[in-house]
């Protein structure tokens, strides 16, 4: 057996995704027509700004804990909306498409 299958790794969460996707979801609804919104265009999107965005992951009880409060954090909330912003203009900036 692999070891990936001996643990529960599917349980693992990682609380930022959902910032994200609720964060670039409300920005792209104000932005204007010059702005892709393709399936690879927000993938891309969200894909940046995840990649710059601390990750809050949890597993147990304890850890919801600490997810909750690493989410109410305001000075965490304003850095997901900042890379959130950052994705959506070097996306628009750079399609990966024509």
């Amino acid at each position: 057996m692999a070891f990936i299958d001996d643990y529960g790794f599917e349980q693992l969460k990682n609380e930022a995704e959902q910032l994200v996707y609720s964060e670039l979801e409300a920005q792209l609804a104000n932005v204007g027509e010059d702005v892709c919104k393709c399936n690879d265009c927000v993938m891309d999107m969200a894909a940046m700004a995840l990649n710059n965005v601390k990750p809050v992951y949890h597993f147990s009880i304890l850890g919801n804990l600490y997810a909750a409060q690493a989410k109410s954090d305001q000075a965490y909330a304003d850095s997901v909306k900042k890379q959130v912003a950052n994705a959506i203009a070097k996306v628009s900036s750079n399609p990966s498409h024509d």
